[in-house]
């Protein structure tokens, strides 16, 4: 998959997300929505690192996430977000039962995030679509996994065999880039419209 200028100004607008709330929180380490910045920030840029990166990424944006709720249990854009980085954990995890716990939480995280805020439509068309992720996940891993998707597919015997095996796995790619990629976007939305008032310099 190509770099895109689109994907330029992704990477450079959330990492200079995750560079704020950094900051921010050596300042006020109590601030839920901050940690949720962060998480949020964190999700993002995992997904233009490679896998071992980005399971890493995850876990840290898991963590700020974790860390908002403690100190908001009804804070429903970090549910929802943590609902996202639990899905994002799923499918990086090859192992279907190790998955499966992943997409649960998720799922549980989307419910809460829904019961907060029951007239957010993205919240609920979250929570439909977490049904039918485990059924992408087993295809994706069936292909390989998103490593050696990632990678451009693993190695075939015949050209053909490798032109076959590389349109599964490039459409199987863009399924699950399609899933990240949206909420991705309405993350970026949800953000740049809470953070319209630029911070105050010292």
């Amino acid at each position: 998959m190509e770099f895109q200028q689109s994907d330029f100004d992704r990477l450079l607008f959330f990492e200079h997300s995750r560079k704020t709330a950094e900051l921010s929180y050596a300042k006020n380490p109590l601030d839920p929505d901050n940690l949720t910045k962060w998480g949020g920030a964190l999700l993002e840029l995992s997904q233009f690192q490679n896998v071992t990166e980005s399971k890493k990424m995850v876990e840290d944006a898991v963590s700020k996430l974790e860390e908002a709720i403690i100190l908001n249990p009804r804070k429903h854009d970090a549910l929802w977000c943590l609902g996202n980085a639990h899905t994002s954990q799923a499918f990086l995890t090859p192992e279907q039962d190790k998955a499966k716990i992943c997409f649960d939480k998720a799922a549980e995280y989307f419910q809460l995030a829904v019961d907060e805020d029951p007239g957010n439509e993205l919240y609920q068309k979250s929570l439909d679509v977490a049904a039918k992720a485990p059924e992408l996940h087993l295809e994706i891993h069936k292909h390989g996994g998103l490593s050696q998707q990632m990678a451009g597919g693993g190695a075939a015997t015949s050209s053909n065999a490798k032109a076959s095996k590389k349109k599964k796995n490039s459409d199987t790619t863009y399924d699950v880039v399609g899933w990240v990629v949206f909420v991705g976007l309405v993350f970026a939305w949800v953000a740049a419209s809470k953070s319209a008032v630029p911070p105050t310099q010292r």
